[in-house]
């Protein structure tokens, strides 16, 4: 069963346009989580992205265990190089380079999920 998860905060104003640029350049990453033997341990289902003002929503569909998703989404490429030219533009500073700081945001900008279904469920 897939779980859906969201992330929000905010850019300075006024950087509201370069966001929109750098989510446009946005690579995607390899949506497959395994583990040190190579077995499946979860998936990124499916990304989105929402900007209102200054706000920034990332909701995420994963299968399997959130924190090893999110732990496999920080060693991809593309996203370490989305997340560095994010961060001189977020009104809060954060620090992605270790795991102490990645939880810190995490847990800082995570929302709660109320409902998550499929139309007809």
């Amino acid at each position: 069963m897939s779980q859906h998860w969201a992330l929000m905060w905010n850019v300075k104003p006024g950087t509201e346009q370069q966001v929109q640029e750098l989510f446009a350049d946005y690579e995607s990453p390899d949506p497959i989580v395994k583990d040190a033997d190579g077995n499946v341990k979860g998936e990124l289902l499916s990304t989105q992205v929402y900007i209102k003002g200054n706000t920034v929503v990332r909701v995420m569909e994963v299968e399997g265990s959130f924190p090893d998703v999110a732990a496999h989404l920080g060693r991809q490429p593309g996203i370490q190089e989305l997340e560095r030219k994010l961060d001189p533009l977020l009104e809060t500073a954060r620090d992605m380079s270790t795991p102490e700081g990645a939880r810190e945001f995490f847990i800082g900008s995570m929302m709660q999920c109320l409902l998550a279904r499929k139309a007809g469920e």
